[in-house]
């Protein structure tokens, strides 16, 4: 007997993280579902296949994408029927086992300038620091002054060493020195920065280039994920821009920024679709607490628990 209430006390943390995910969901996705409002006004059991389409084309998921989801779809459509579809976009959704990650963990953070980089280079170092986890950071973006000055900021209220360097200097020198005292201080987790901009794309590149390989002579293995930053207000005209910079080093996966400032949450879908790559997490707002690992079944039901009936099946 004394077991049984052992088991729900256990479970209540794990039942109360899914409900603030959730609730994090709904707020990433708050003005999707204010843009849609106006096709179906009160929640429904069964929505009509042409409102369906309609929601999706107005939450800027790419109407290729749409086709995919919706083949075979009946005239009225449940809750049931649709989520399906919906989750099945994420299919290179990440399984990730954190019990045996190499130490230091390596990350490389790309993206461009705006994108929200360096706050959420803050917000992943977060995490793992909540999580019990070390962290070092590294100040990679020598392009631009204010970069190294805004890491440098949140490494002092996150309590987190920082390697760094003057703004002009050979970024891939700091990522040599970040990963080499990430292991000399056997820290768990490396996150580097990169520059976003250039003068041009060639010029980005062979840095990039330069670094992914300056990472693996300092540390063989590594980076072990290359994360580009991609702002969630851009819908899918970010798609052309992470295209660009999986072609340069090859991407392992996602960070979606911003997305409660925008009505395009649909451009979720096509993003991790059409680049056949994982979403890992989303963030909103400024918090160093904004970040949470992307969950399709969570982002799907918070837009379905919008336009859907609980009851539907």
């Amino acid at each position: 007997m004394f077991g049984i209430f052992k088991n729900k006390k256990e479970e209540k943390p794990q039942e109360q993280e899914s409900t603030q995910n959730k609730g994090f969901f709904s707020k990433a996705l708050e003005k999707t579902l204010g843009n849609i409002k106006h096709i179906v006004p009160t929640k429904k059991e069964k929505i009509a296949f042409d409102e369906i389409e309609e929601i999706l084309i107005e939450s800027d998921m790419e109407y290729e994408i749409i086709e995919k989801a919706m083949d075979g779809l009946p005239e009225m459509i449940s809750r049931a029927q649709l989520r399906h579809r919906l989750v099945m976009l994420f299919e290179h959704a990440p399984k990730i086992d954190t019990s045996n990650m190499p130490s230091p963990y390596v990350e490389l953070i790309i993206g461009v300038n705006g994108a929200g980089k360096t706050t959420t280079i803050a917000k992943l170092a977060n995490n793992y620091k909540k999580a019990g986890k070390s962290v070092i950071l590294g100040a990679g973006d020598t392009f631009r002054a204010a970069a190294i000055e805004q890491l440098t900021k949140w490494s002092q209220i996150l309590d987190v060493p920082i390697i760094k360097t003057k703004q002009g200097h050979d970024p891939s020198a700091v990522a040599y020195d970040t990963i080499s005292s990430g292991m000399a201080r056997k820290i768990d987790h490396v996150i580097i920065d990169t520059a976003g901009r250039l003068q041009t794309q060639s010029n980005l590149s062979n840095e990039l280039k330069k670094i992914v390989k300056v990472c693996s002579k300092a540390k063989e293995g590594t980076p072990h994920r290359k994360i580009m930053i991609l702002d969630g207000t851009q819908g899918n005209t970010a798609i052309a821009q992470a295209k660009a910079f999986n072609e340069m080093i090859g991407i392992d996966g996602i960070i979606v920024t911003k997305l409660d400032g925008t009505a395009k949450g649909g451009a979720l879908f096509s993003i991790s679709n059409r680049l056949e790559l994982p979403i890992f997490y989303i963030g909103i707002g400024e918090k160093q607490e904004d970040l949470i690992p992307f969950s399709p079944d969570e982002f799907v039901d918070s837009l379905l628990d919008g336009i859907f009936l609980q009851q539907s099946t």
